[in-house]
């Protein structure tokens, strides 16, 4: 027991001198699955740092990259019991808490970047963000994803007709599902996590995403293609766990929100750097990038348009055509 007397009087120091440091300053964890070379992660350590800016050290963010926290899906349960404050998700997934997020999986909804980010800052774009909030979930922002193309091990994609008989991974999202069987492959939900094992032993034939994770994931390795039809452009969310944001004091949600819309100026800027150095790499790397002929895959995208059932999704998909026209 003597032993023991010091280290037990060391852990009560610390956990006083911790208690210490929280009465004085308000610490916020954020928790996502990316690598610390990613667009996203740099964009939130930049968001801390405006963070401890704009409150003169009285908020800090203690960012853990990786997965240290859990998968997306557990994060995001975590910040609904409040047990962690924020996280990064990507929209696709969240459709199963907003059944309205399930536009950003629609192929070719938007015509072009610029299309994209004007529904995004337009009020039906910022009202999703909002609209999880039954769930404990609120969404500050929006970060740049940019636009998801196939990738594939060994068959060339030119048009949709070559993606007959593929098996293509897809996110955990049933419009995602959709999404590439209306575009003619077999899609097949597997984790992030598991993509490349997949793809190097052949248990899916390509996958998609934008070209800094197609990058960064290392899939280059094994995609001897990478086809620029950019079918959907599927955007980032910041996501805060409601009961912590309402805990926080008015200053402490103004300071919040200006640092996160600095570092949307910051991640947006970073992200085309990122996807044009992306690029670059995997053409040098032996990847063939294909441009496709992108009029075959819209053709083919229209039929899952007019079948979208639900109103409020098809709604949004008549407002944002409407909102291009007057572009």
């Amino acid at each position: 027991m003597g032993r023991l007397q010091p280290f037990i009087a060391g852990l009560i120091a610390v956990l006083v001198l911790t208690g210490c440091q929280q009465d004085k300053q308000t610490v916020l964890k954020l928790g996502h699955g990316l690598d610390q070379g990613h667009a996203v992660h740099k964009a939130l350590v930049h968001l801390g740092e405006r963070l401890d800016h704009y409150s003169a050290g009285e908020m800090r963010l203690d960012i853990y990259s990786g997965g240290q926290l859990g998968s997306e899906r557990e994060m995001i349960e975590l910040l609904q019991i409040g047990s962690l404050a924020m996280t990064k998700v990507s929209a696709s997934p969240m459709e199963g808490f907003v059944p309205a997020m399930k536009v950003f999986s629609i192929p070719y909804v938007f015509r072009d970047h610029d299309h994209y980010w004007q529904f995004l800052d337009s009020g039906k774009g910022q009202d999703l963000l909002t609209s999880g909030d039954k769930y404990r979930l609120r969404g500050l922002a929006y970060y740049d994803a940019g636009s998801r193309s196939f990738y594939t091990t060994e068959a060339r994609v030119d048009k949709p007709a070559d993606l007959q008989g593929l098996k293509i991974r897809v996110q955990k999202s049933q419009t995602s599902v959709q999404m590439v069987e209306t575009l003619g492959g077999a899609a097949t939900p597997i984790s992030w996590g598991e993509l490349y094992t997949a793809l190097q032993q052949g248990v899916v034939d390509g996958a998609e995403n934008n070209p800094p994770s197609f990058y960064q994931s290392r899939h280059y390795e094994v995609s001897r293609y990478f086809v620029l039809d950019e079918h959907t452009s599927v955007p980032d969310i910041i996501l805060i766990s409601l009961p912590i944001l309402q805990r926080l004091s008015e200053q402490e949600q103004g300071w919040l929100m200006q640092a996160v819309a600095d570092s949307v100026v910051f991640q947006k800027q970073l992200w085309q750097t990122q996807t044009e150095e992306a690029l670059a790499a995997v053409k040098a790397a032996g990847v063939e990038v294909i441009v496709p002929d992108k009029i075959p895959f819209q053709q083919a995208a229209l039929t899952m348009h007019s079948s979208i059932e639900n109103p409020e999704v098809q709604a949004l998909i008549q407002g944002i055509k409407r909102m291009e026209a007057s572009h």
